[in-house]
C-alpha cells in the first residue's frame, strides 16, 4: 500500500531534495523501514535507537498526531498522507 510523505526541509538531502516522497507499509513503524530502505539514513534521523520516534520529530497521519493514536502501530491505509514535522524551539 502506497502513502504520500511529506519532508521536512532539513531532511531532504536524504530525499533526493524532493518534499514529497512515496512509501509504503500497513502501520507508521513499516512505513519507516520502506523509507529506511529507498533513502538510507533517514530513519536513524527520525527514531531514537528503540525506533520510536525521536521527541523532537512529530509525525502525523491525515494531520492526526500519532501521539494521540497508536504510535509506530498506528495503522495506514492506501493514499495516507503522512506529514514528518520537526519540531521548533525558541529561546
Amino acid at each position: 500500500m502506497t502513502v504520500k510523505v511529506l519532508v521536512p526541509t532539513p531532511l531532504q538531502k536524504l530525499t533526493n531534495n524532493q518534499a514529497t516522497i512515496e512509501g509504503s507499509g500497513g502501520t507508521i513503524g513499516e512505513l519507516l523501514e520502506s523509507l529506511e530502505q529507498s533513502y538510507p539514513g533517514i530513519k536513524v534521523r527520525l527514531c531514537d535507537e528503540k525506533g520510536e520516534p525521536r521527541r523532537f520529530v512529530n509525525f502525523y497521519v491525515n494531520s492526526e498526531d500519532i501521539r494521540f493514536l497508536d504510535g509506530t502501530q498506528t495503522p495506514l491505509n492506501e493514499g495516507d498522507e503522512v506529514s514528518i514535522v520537526a519540531a521548533q524551539a525558541g529561546g
